[in-house]
């Protein structure tokens, strides 16, 4: 039994997925649930050593898991989130915590950017194709700079949650492109740092890791793991692999054209692959890299938006305004009909990113009106958070072309309710993922272009497994376009 393992390091948990391509199975899999840090208001920070901890933890499991069937571990891809920057001494040592891509210190900075020193913004934009904001390290390099600049400049290194994992892994600092891509110093097209943004960051290139494509390989290095490890990788390549948002789309199975890929977690996103770098006039889209410098594939970026403002609205609904279980709230905004009666609401409860990219902004309900009880105002919050994603779908398609079918994944496919109302917004069908593991089956699909398995990315995502497919209601779509009109025109 031959496996190539995808490794996520996520927010919320760090996992490891073992799958067998002859199969097309997940044949051993572990995770962890990690914890995240609040010092201060407007603060998100993870320990790294702890994450590293936990990754070694569920490696091991799932290693053992493997060599238990007798499997022979072939490769290994890695995803990782985005935007997290941490600083490291001499020897490697973390000298702060991993600050996170939710950490909004940084909110002076990034309106800088936007202001007073638009220019120079929408220079960075334009090469890095990463939208202004508190959570990317540019912003939050400059905010050391501000408040500490002998320590900004005294770091040995300033990285990522994901190169510090590589180092501890290979020995090495190095970055891939499609994370280099989401800090705001990297120039997309050149393959290198942009000298501008890391003046204005306030960091020399010699404390940031090699750029490297997202299909390089690595060897283990590290002789303190343990030997259910050491022993499993032997023979393993390790691939550094991308982002989760890039490795999410892979794994959803949204490489061809005309396919969105909408994830809702905690907060979501809506992205495409696209075969050329995409720059939105207003800086409001993100075009990250997935796959380029690979003579045998064509290039791929990962271009879309992301919101904070997914299934946290749900849990508001829940906890706050109705005190009711989840099920209760779903089964009682059923029984609204598409459109809650003209009651909206605008769903920015934890300020925005796409498509206003404005921390400070807040959510509201409006047009209430006397006939509107409990169930209105729950359904109009679900309602609020689709067609806030719709608005970012309809900026992306003046530049990639319409949706022709949404893969859906993430916490809220849960809910065949808030699926169909989905696919009744966006008019187009919604099939649902097989699996919600996406960034690790992104991590494994890579792995396996990479090692030569597969011919092309397009050729690996045909061993993405799909679930139920929700067509959209031709009435319901009809109403909800003219909700939706005034839902446009209230935004701030």
């Amino acid at each position: 039994m031959n496996c190539i393992l995808g490794v996520d390091i996520g927010t919320t948990n760090v996992k490891v997925l073992a799958f067998q391509p002859e199969t097309g199975q997940i044949v051993a899999q572990a995770s962890a649930p990690l914890t995240t840090l609040h010092p201060q208001p407007g603060y998100a920070e993870q320990a790294p050593d702890d994450v590293w901890m936990h990754l070694v933890n569920v490696l091991e499991e799932v290693c053992r898991e493997v060599a238990q069937e007798n499997g022979q571990i072939e490769a290994v891809g890695i995803s990782s989130a985005m935007h997290s920057i941490l600083a490291v001494d001499t020897t490697g040592k973390p000298l702060t915590n991993a600050i996170l891509w939710s950490d909004n210190r940084a909110e002076q900075q990034a309106a800088s950017l936007r202001s007073d020193q638009a220019d120079l913004g929408k220079d960075i934009y334009q090469k890095t194709g990463t939208p202004l904001h508190p959570m990317i390290p540019l912003c939050k390099l400059a905010w050391f700079r501000e408040t500490n600049l002998r320590f900004l400049r005294r770091a040995t290194g300033w990285i990522s949650i994901k190169e510090y994992i590589w180092h501890k892994l290979t020995g090495k600092y190095q970055i891939d492109y499609s994370i280099a891509t989401a800090t705001g110093l990297f120039d997309s097209s050149g393959k290198k740092w942009y000298a501008p943004a890391l003046e204005f960051a306030g960091v020399r290139i010699e404390q940031l890791s090699e750029p490297v494509p997202t299909t390089y390989a690595g060897t283990l290095s590290n002789p303190d793991l343990p030997d259910a490890i050491t022993n499993g990788l032997a023979n393993a390549k390790l691939y550094i692999g991308a982002s989760d948002g890039c490795l999410a789309n892979l794994g959803a199975g949204a490489i061809e054209a005309g396919i969105t890929t909408i994830t809702i977690g905690t907060s979501g996103a809506i992205r495409r692959t696209s075969q050329r770098p995409l720059r939105d006039e207003k800086g409001r889209l993100f075009s990250y890299i997935l796959n380029v410098s690979d003579p045998t594939d064509k290039n791929y970026y990962v271009v879309g938006g992301p919101t904070n403002n997914g299934a946290n609205v749900l849990q508001w609904v829940s906890e706050k305004l109705t005190q009711s279980e989840t099920s209760a709230v779903l089964a009682e905004a059923a029984t609204v009909a598409p459109g809650s009666d003209d009651l909206l609401f605008l769903p920015y409860l934890q300020g925005e990113r796409a498509p206003l990219w404005d921390a400070s902004v807040r959510g509201s309900y409006l047009n209430v009106d006397w006939q509107h009880g409990r169930a209105h105002f729950v359904r109009a919050a679900l309602e609020g958070v689709l067609f806030n994603l719709l608005r970012i779908e309809r900026i992306l398609s003046r530049h990639t072309g319409p949706t022709k079918v949404i893969h859906a994944n993430g916490g809220f496919a849960q809910s065949e309710f808030w699926v169909q109302m989905m696919a009744d917004i966006f008019g187009v069908p919604v099939r649902l993922n097989e699996s919600n593991e996406s960034g690790a089956i992104g991590a494994i699909l890579l792995a396996m272009k990479a090692a030569g398995q597969v011919s092309s990315l397009v050729e690996a995502t045909r061993h993405v497994g799909f679930g139920r497919t929700f067509e959209p209601d031709a009435e319901c779509h009809r109403r909800y376009r003219q909700v939706y009109e005034r839902f446009e025109k209230a935004l701030p």
